[in-house]
């Protein structure tokens, strides 16, 4: 049977909007509760909604955008690993200003891999809950974003890393 994830009540793609996810959610948890659904999770989810919904039915999961330029739910993201609830960032790979990628391309060359693989890296490296489902539309793609689990960061790397984003 399928999850189902539930965007807050106004989808946005400036990040989550503030109101109740309530009612949307109790409809989800329905279909759960007729063996439609199997799990719930939240997306695009403030912490406040993360707790509603909790407060509602057990969730598997929350899907915020989050990367390494973008840590807006750091906190979020360490809460969910302390209850074994997964987060799937969005937007894994993007939002890096020319002065961020220049730190990235830094790291990637001292590791002899691509930016990407180094930002994938990051996130896995980030905490154990970080589930990640980076897109692709080749094999190059491919290979790059599976090169990014095989890659180990150094405390010198997450400390240059570190510099992104904040």
């Amino acid at each position: 049977m399928p999850s189902s994830g539930l965007p807050s009540s106004s989808p946005s793609t400036e990040g989550p909007q503030p109101g109740s996810l309530a009612e949307p959610f109790e409809t989800l948890v329905e279909l759960q509760q007729q063996g439609l659904i199997r799990h719930l999770g939240v997306s695009n989810a403030t912490v406040e909604q993360v707790a509603e919904a909790q407060a509602i039915a057990p969730i598997v999961c929350v899907q915020n955008m989050y990367n390494l330029a973008y840590r807006q739910d750091d906190e979020l993201i360490d809460r969910l690993a302390e209850q074994g609830i997964a987060y799937v960032p969005y937007f894994p790979l993007g939002g890096f200003s020319p002065l961020q990628s220049s730190a990235l391309s830094t790291v990637a060359a001292w590791l002899d891999a691509t930016p990407m693989s180094v930002a994938l890296a990051w996130l896995l490296h980030r905490s154990p809950n970080i589930l990640l489902i980076p897109g692709t539309s080749s094999t190059a793609h491919l290979r790059e974003n599976i090169a990014g689990a095989g890659l180990s960061l150094s405390d010198e790397d997450l400390a240059e890393l570190g510099k992104i984003g904040r």
